[in-house]
């Protein structure tokens, strides 16, 4: 298992799903979902669902990335024990940009689609999405991928390099 540092920010482009729920939020033990995301809040219907889905103790904001990057949940000394989701590498890297403070990013499902590159063994990376989580590494933030809290974690930096991604 993982040592948990809040707030816990996940990359996964299917957002809040049965992997969430069923694996992260109990976890976690997560009070405060996130979506940071442009495109969900502009889809009411997503957000619904998502809503849905979640136990009713468990809070959840839509957020658009600049507005969860100044969301006290993504400042230090931030007191809630919040998951924050992002649909992709370049959300993580506009929140960091945005003014939002993390030291480590899960990468967790990314699915293929054309143009994409397989990473690991639910990461699939575009070169944009290269790009975004190297320049995530520059700014100080750990990438670990991993689908599940009890996965093996891998090194996403090392493969990025080209040195293997195991423990």
């Amino acid at each position: 298992m993982i040592a948990v540092k809040f707030p816990f920010v996940r990359i996964d482009d299917r957002l809040v799903h049965g992997q969430v729920v069923e694996g992260w939020l109990p976890y976690l033990r997560a009070d405060l979902v996130i979506v940071a995301s442009d495109a969900a809040t502009r889809d009411e219907t997503q957000a619904t669902l998502m809503r849905l889905a979640l136990p009713e103790s468990v809070e959840l904001l839509v957020l658009g990335t600049a507005e969860a990057a100044r969301h006290p949940a993504l400042s230090p000394g931030g007191s809630r024990r919040a998951l924050i989701l992002v649909p992709g590498p370049r959300e993580a890297l506009a929140l960091l940009e945005a003014g939002a403070r993390f030291g480590e990013l899960n990468v967790g499902g990314l699915h293929y689609t054309a143009g994409r590159v397989q990473l690991g063994k639910a990461i699939f990376l575009s070169g944009e999405d290269k790009e975004a989580l190297r320049r995530i590494t520059e700014l100080g933030v750990k990438l670990s991928g991993r689908a599940l809290p009890a996965d093996p974690a891998l090194d996403v930096a090392g493969l990025l390099n080209g040195e293997g991604g195991g423990r």
